[in-house]
Formats: structure tokens, sequence, C-alpha cells
């Protein structure tokens, strides 16, 4: 029987917890049972299996990072809106080491929770980059150049693979400052050269 008033609100939450205290990779279901106090058939009641509560645990995870981006990117602009936005991913990145890499899986199309908090996290980018005129296909580009950056950076940074002697916030912030300067010189899809590039 599983244990009254569990459900799959309960466990995908309680999963998430799970997951920034031991790390992603080494959340099971096993171990997720042992956390709510169930024998870990009674799970199979509210999540079909261990890639059912992945892609659940990723629209948590993705919902909860979208609304950190939009909020903190909201009346700003330009490079402002930008430094905010990438500190706040950075953040959420630390805060929650191990529900952060489950942001970076695509949305089940077959979930709508999973398919809005991904459309919302990428529209919090996409109102951050109208602001460098960059729209449709630029957009994209763009979009796909800063969550590489911003991953790569955060990822390495988890990791503990910044040995050289410099801080490693300056270094961040100087990341942010190049995407800054690359936005507002952003290369367009139609193939037209800006003038700087000519000279």
């Amino acid at each position: 029987m599983p244990r009254a008033g569990l459900n799959q609100q309960i466990v995908v939450r309680e999963a998430a917890r799970l997951a920034d205290e031991v790390g992603y990779q080494r959340l099971t279901l096993a171990a997720l049972a042992g956390r709510l106090g169930v024998a870990l058939p009674s799970l199979y009641k509210h999540v079909r299996g261990a890639d059912a509560l992945a892609r659940k645990l990723s629209a948590l995870a993705t919902a909860e990072l979208a609304t950190e981006l939009t909020t903190a990117a909201a009346g700003r602009a330009g490079g402002d809106a930008l430094r905010a936005m990438a500190d706040a991913y950075r953040d959420y990145a630390r805060r929650h080491p191990g529900r952060y890499p489950a942001t970076q899986q695509v949305p089940d199309p077959a979930d709508p929770e999973h398919v809005a908090a991904g459309e919302r996290a990428v529209g919090a980018i996409y109102a951050v980059l109208r602001g460098y005129g960059l729209t449709g296909d630029d957009a994209v580009d763009a979009t796909r150049a800063l969550r590489s950056a911003l991953h790569g950076f955060v990822s390495l940074e988890a990791a503990g693979g910044f040995g050289l002697p410099r801080e490693v916030d300056r270094s961040y912030h100087q990341l942010i400052a190049g995407m800054d300067l690359a936005f507002q010189s952003w290369p367009r899809a139609r193939g037209t050269v800006n003038q700087a590039d000519q000279s």
C-alpha cells in the first residue's frame, strides 16, 4: 500500500531534494523509496519508473529555473538584463546541484507542464535577446550559444574544473561581458555583414 497522503507531486519534490543532496546521477527509485519510507513497488503508483521520474524532475526543475530567469530579467534591458539572468542561472545551478542537470533535458512533448516550462525558460532568454534586436533564427542561434556558455561554465565549476590562479567569479563576469559584446554585433542569419566587420 502506498503511504497515506503520498502523491506524484510529493514524490517528485522529494526526488528533487534528494538529487540535490546525493547528486543527479545517484538518484534512484530505491533511494527515493527509502527516503519516503515506502516499499519500492509503492512508488510505481505515482511514477512509472526511473525514466518517468527523470522527466517529471526535469519539468519541475525547468519550471523553477524559468521563474528565476524571468524574475531576474524583469524590468531590465540589454547587458543589464543579460547579467542579471546569467547570475540567476548560475545561482540556481549552485543552490540545486542535483536538479540543475535535469533542466538540460528536451521537454517531453507528452507532458504539457514540461513543454510550458521549457517555453517559459526559452522565452525569458528570447526576451533579453530582443533587447539586442535578435529575433527569429538569430535568436535561436544566440540562445544556443548562451546556453552552451552558461552550462559549460557552471558544469566545469561544479566539477572543480577551474584550477588557474584567477578568481572564478571574475572569469564568469568576463564571460557574460563577452556574450554582451557578441550579441551587440551578432552576425545576422540572412547573411548581411555589419559595417564594423568590413573595416
